[in-house]
């Protein structure tokens, strides 16, 4: 069966090449240029991978984000002409994938999509059961997206929620740096790696520091772990 793809672009010279692209490549495709009917189509939950640009009509692409995040966990890959760390920084907090600026080469964007849609291929939880990572009273459930601490809920970005669920799913394996990097950002991550150590000091503040637990150990010189308890 074919994946389906949702572009929410509103250039429509860069909507249609994109959408001719993905079609040609055997994916389904559903495109729209207005931000408020893009969000509504998006959360219907049908799709595989959102191609998201920033400057919308109706509701900007930021927030289109921050809103499907608190109930579809679809891989969405950021289309835009904004460039600045700050704007990418903010994509990628509010839970993107991946983030590309344009003028862009289309085989760049379609390797994206396949490593985007591998990866989440790989996440897919088998079953409920399987689904389900835990250690000690902290819960981590991928099929609703959701951590708890005992009975409290806790809100992570998905950034955080990818990155504990990696080491929830490795106890006792301490990952590096560029293992983590690799396995939450994508391959083709071209930032530093010490977004990592901020990432685990995020959640240390909302774990650790919240519960009074100690969760993420540092390994000196290697990188991160989970332990059993």
């Amino acid at each position: 069966m074919a994946e389906k793809i949702l572009i929410i672009e509103d250039e429509e010279k860069i909507a249609r090449f994109v959408e001719l692209e993905l079609l040609h490549e055997g994916y389904e495709v559903t495109k729209c240029m207005d931000g408020r009917e893009g969000l509504e189509i998006a959360e219907t939950g049908n799709f595989d991978l959102l191609v998201l640009d920033i400057m919308l009509p109706g509701i900007n692409g930021l927030e289109i984000l921050r809103r499907l995040r608190k109930s579809v966990s679809l891989p969405v890959i950021m289309l835009t002409a904004r460039d600045s760390v700050i704007d990418k920084v903010s994509g990628l907090d509010l839970g993107a994938d991946d983030y590309i600026t344009k003028p862009f080469a289309i085989e760049e964007l379609l390797a994206r999509i396949r490593a985007c849609l591998r990866k989440s291929s790989q996440n897919a939880p088998t079953s409920a059961k399987d689904a389900c990572l835990s250690r000690g009273e902290l819960r981590l459930d991928p099929l609703r997206y959701e951590v708890k601490f005992g009975s409290e809920l806790i809100t992570l970005t998905n950034r955080e929620f990818e990155l504990l669920k990696t080491l929830l799913e490795n106890k006792n394996i301490v990952l590096s740096r560029s293992t983590l990097l690799e396995r939450v950002w994508g391959y083709d991550y071209m930032g530093e790696t010490n977004i990592v150590d901020v990432y685990v000091r995020y959640l240390r503040s909302k774990l650790d520091d919240a519960f009074g637990v100690s969760l993420i150990s540092t390994v000196r010189g290697v990188g991160y772990v989970i332990k059993d308890e």
